[in-house]
């Protein structure tokens, strides 16, 4: 059966003019404090006027730029000697040399997912508004998370609001709390639950902050009086990470949504947040909150990670945890099943495989739930985003490699009871490249990371060939009757 797919005219392409401000670190501290050592030997007529310049070039391209030079400068006034007189204009100089412009998304813009905005106010009839979130690329092939909102309107007509300007990190809220027995078991998973760790967490309380911690830490280390072995230094290292990469951020509500940029902010991300399949999910009391399920990425090694917003405004950041909880592509579903949260993975690089757990932290167990069966998809299949429910089951979209790489997108139907049961899947891909869509950052290549239903149509943002994002409609009652 061929399927009615409509490609949309709408094209997202990376803007290599949205830049954001990042700290620049020229080398180690004897390297900064010489740089340090050259402006403060600078005249002060000449910083005045240094100073102007810099700000009369990049005030237009960034908000707050003196109080971001000021918040720099801080970061590296160590450099200076104790008895140092620093002028204010000297100290907004100094902060300017060690940020540097990055182009969030220079190399591309891609791998999209689309939900339901939060604010679904004064809209046409039968129109829906959506938060669509992109993997950007930039330089050093570092990945974050963008936004855009744009609206599908009732004739299927997908309009994507222009981004604004200005690009703002989020302030990471100060000392969140974190649950002492979650926190330990979190620590056993990652084998570090010795002698070390068993005196440091009783020092803690039932809840603790990160300062809470770091003092705790800093108390080991003054204890013991020859020093700490290199067990418990590898110990508290990985305790100090561990608790690092589960944290919050917060934007300005008067941010607008294309100026929220994510970051990597953790040295599990240190190289990027990639592919995030966002899914709003229904809470138990009939409220919903959102969740994305990413790949972290060091430079070395890939590991899930979680993050959960309810307002696009305020954004928690949680480690998967558990032998289950590896590789990539992991997507959950958007509401519990028998009481209990699924999810889909694919530990092994090739198969589809199926979780629950009663945490959403952990995931110890997964089932094996389909395998690459058809040409198109004989070198590896795996989602492509969260499931979604419809009346005939769980529709699932997915990727498929064939010969030359190519990616294409394909789906399945799983049972609405019983998901471990597929009880559909199409024979052909649902989207392939076109000759269109070809030539790219990694030619061949369609992919998505969520997708979902509106009027009885599915609506597919999708990566063309790892550069830039386009839409795709096709009749939802077409892909059921496709499948086999």
């Amino acid at each position: 059966m061929s399927l009615n797919v409509k490609r949309s005219d709408t094209i997202l392409i990376p803007d290599q003019t949205r830049v954001l401000l990042r700290p620049l670190s020229p080398g180690g501290p004897e390297r900064v404090a010489a740089i340090v050592a050259r402006i403060m030997a600078l005249p002060e007529n000449e910083v005045g006027r240094l100073l102007e310049q810099v700000c009369a070039e990049f005030s237009q391209r960034h908000q707050h730029i003196r109080d971001l030079f000021l918040d720099r400068f801080e970061h590296v006034s160590e450099s200076l000697p104790d008895s140092a007189e620093v002028s204010l204009q000297r100290r907004l100089l100094i902060g300017s040399y060690f940020l540097a412009e990055y182009s969030l998304e220079s190399a591309a813009l891609f791998n999209p997912s689309i939900v339901p905005h939060p604010d679904q106010t004064a809209l046409p009839a039968g129109a829906l508004r959506f938060i669509l979130s992109l993997r950007a690329t930039g330089e050093g092939h570092i990945s974050s998370i963008t936004f855009r909102t744009g609206i599908i309107h009732a004739n299927l007509r997908i309009e994507v609001f222009p981004a604004t300007g200005f690009l703002t990190e989020p302030r990471q809220i100060p000392n969140p709390l974190y649950e002492k027995a979650l926190f330990g078991r979190k620590l056993s998973e990652l084998g570090l639950a010795g002698e070390f760790t068993r005196r440091l967490m009783h020092k803690l309380g039932v809840s603790f902050s990160l300062e809470d911690l770091r003092a705790a830490l800093q108390a080991e280390q003054f204890i013991q009086p020859d020093g700490m072995s290199q067990i418990d230094q590898d110990a508290s290292q990985g305790i100090w990470i561990l608790a690092r990469s589960n944290y919050e951020v917060q934007f300005q509500p008067d941010q607008p949504i294309s100026e929220r940029i994510i970051f990597p902010a953790t040295p599990s991300q240190r190289n990027g947040i990639e592919d995030a399949r966002f899914t709003r999910f229904l809470d138990g009391d009939g409220s919903h909150n959102y969740y994305a399920t990413f790949t972290a990425y060091d430079g070395r090694l890939v590991v899930p990670e979680l993050v959960e917003t309810s307002d696009f405004l305020n954004f928690r950041f949680i480690t998967l945890n558990g032998p289950a909880a590896v590789n990539k592509g992991m997507a959950m579903f958007p509401r519990k099943i028998d009481g209990r949260y699924a999810m889909l993975s694919r530990q092994d690089n090739e198969n589809i495989f199926l979780m629950y757990s009663d945490n959403v932290h952990f995931w110890n167990e997964c089932t094996l739930l389909l395998k690459p069966a058809f040409p198109w998809e004989l070198v590896q299949i795996g989602n492509c985003g969260s499931p979604i429910e419809t009346s005939a089951g769980w529709l699932v979209l997915s990727h498929g490699v064939g010969p030359m790489r190519q990616y294409s997108v394909g789906a399945f139907l799983l049972d609405r009871d019983d998901p471990s049961k597929v009880i559909g899947r199409l024979r052909e891909p649902l989207l392939k490249p076109n000759r269109n869509e070809r030539e790219g950052y990694v030619p061949n290549v369609v992919y998505t990371c969520g997708a979902l239903v509106h009027n009885g149509e599915l609506i597919m943002p999708y990566g063309l060939a790892d550069h830039a994002t386009g839409f795709a409609t096709v009749p939802l009652d077409e892909v059921l009757a496709a499948m086999e």
